[in-house]
């Protein structure tokens, strides 16, 4: 044994560099995925307006929402108004008459009707503060800004016949999402993320796809938007009209001065 301990030492010090080299070619391929996964979600947020994108007051959509099941569309659409204040401040209102009135403030939710202010399931709720928190906006905001999450250039992509880039960021609790943007326009087609199924607990996806861009007021603005959970269409938003930097009312965020508004 003697003998051989000797010799093993000999052998672990000649492969120690190769070791070391290896670890320093890793790293270095590393880096530069990450900063061509930056480069990319950069060159998306110029597409989208830049600084001015980063900096808006709020934003309101109009239009109309048409529903699925099993991946066939239901008949009829509803009218929605949906307005958004980052960075946790969501209203939206259905109905031509505007009568009811969902509220994301913070974590919390509320609908109001002519029968007053309820609080939301916590099922629905979760479901929107989980969809908010893989958001886009959110992706640039916090998830870029935080050192510890991981940029991951993917390479090309297809989403229907657009050719994309793909990058997945993944959060320091392993929390991961997934954005395609177009090659050429570097606007984005899609973002995806999964989560376990808190009743069922198997792995859910939940995809969102952009098409039928228009500029309004400087920012190029997705007029059509689809969402796609595990495979299957769920729904499919159409805008008829998007304003952003609206002067909003002082109470606008109040459910309960909406609630006292709704003629009962």
């Amino acid at each position: 044994m003697r003998r051989i301990l000797p010799w093993m030492s000999g052998v672990l010090l000649l492969a120690a560099p190769a070791i070391i080299t290896s670890q320093t070619n890793g790293n270095a391929v590393a880096t530069q995925n990450a900063d061509q996964a930056r480069a990319a979600l950069n060159a998306m947020v110029q597409a989208l307006g830049g600084q001015a994108w980063l900096d808006m007051k709020n934003s309101e959509r109009d239009g109309h929402v048409a529903a699925f099941f099993h991946g066939n569309p239901d008949l009829g659409t509803e009218s929605f108004f949906d307005y958004h204040q980052w960075p946790d401040h969501d209203r939206i209102e259905f109905t031509k008459h505007k009568d009811d009135v969902l509220f994301y403030i913070g974590n919390q939710g509320w609908e109001v009707t002519y029968r007053g202010k309820k609080a939301l399931p916590s099922k629905d709720l979760n479901e929107f503060l989980r969809d908010r928190a893989h958001s886009i906006e959110t992706a640039v905001k916090v998830w870029m800004k935080d050192p510890r999450t991981i940029l991951i250039y993917e390479g090309p992509r297809m989403v229907e016949r657009h050719l994309g880039i793909q990058v997945s960021l993944v959060a320091a609790n392993n929390d991961a999402l997934t954005i395609v943007m177009d090659n050429d326009t570097h606007l984005p087609l899609r973002r995806e993320y999964q989560y376990r199924d808190p009743v069922y607990h198997d792995l859910d996806t939940e995809t969102e796809e952009y098409d039928d861009y228009h500029t309004v007021d400087g920012f190029p603005t997705a007029f059509t938007l689809t969402r796609i959970k595990n495979g299957e269409t769920t729904q499919q938003l159409y805008l008829v009209r998007v304003r952003y930097n609206q002067d909003l009312p002082a109470n606008f965020w109040d459910a309960d001065a909406a609630a006292r508004k709704i003629k009962r």
